[in-house]
């Protein structure tokens, strides 16, 4: 696939996952949610058992705050000392720190409280969008991104995929399960963070393009 093909893909998935954030965050203006909200948490919570809420709670400890500082910072090592690519450790920082800012930003434009039926943990800030979602997305699809060309076979690829998609999954799903998100603040956190990270990939490999361009040049 050339580079024209490369970034028509990347623009359509940002325009879809855009899309996507406005029709979420129009129907949160509009209340007109909750009967989409609600017989999602009620068949997720309809599983609940001791050992399940234990599992969704280390899900939820992976996603949150300290967990994506720690991967982060193991990943900006790596990145730096193990592959020497100092323009993708670049997109991976602008990307962690992109995804932070959109969705603390997000949650003071919209203000909405949290769910109030069954509670499994304390949790004070907004709720829209989920930042666990936001940032689990933009983490893990950012690695999978830059490790996909570090793999040199079909079957590591797919496990990169499934494990990433796995984590994505788990961490929203353990929001819900744990009643401190709606799942619309789910989908939200994952739109919002799919349109930011295919923007910038559309634009790293712009950039990667024109820095090879210009050494052939040279």
């Amino acid at each position: 696939m050339n580079l024209k093909k490369h970034l028509l893909l990347a623009f359509i998935i940002s325009f879809i996952s855009l899309l996507g954030f406005t029709f979420m965050a129009f129907l949160v203006n509009e209340h007109s949610i909750k009967a989409f909200d609600r017989p999602i948490i009620n068949f997720v919570q309809g599983f609940e058992a001791p050992w399940l809420t234990e599992i969704m709670r280390i899900f939820t400890f992976i996603g949150g705050m300290i967990p994506v500082i720690v991967l982060s910072l193991l990943a900006v090592f790596i990145l730096y000392t193990v592959f020497k690519h100092r323009s993708e450790l670049v997109f991976f920082v602008t990307v962690i720190l992109g995804a932070n800012v959109l969705f603390l930003t997000l949650k003071q434009i919209f203000h909405r409280a949290r769910p109030d039926l069954h509670r499994l943990a304390v949790v004070t800030n907004y709720s829209f969008p989920s930042g666990h979602a936001t940032m689990a997305f933009a983490l893990y699809g950012s690695l999978t991104f830059l490790l996909w060309k570090h793999t040199g076979t079909r079957l590591k690829r797919t496990i990169l995929i499934i494990i990433s998609a796995i984590m994505i999954f788990a961490i929203g799903i353990s929001r819900i399960y744990l009643g401190v998100h709606y799942p619309s603040d789910i989908l939200a956190g994952y739109f919002i963070s799919a349109f930011w990270l295919t923007f910038a990939i559309g634009f790293y490999q712009r950039y990667k393009e024109r820095l090879y361009k210009r050494t052939q040049q040279n």
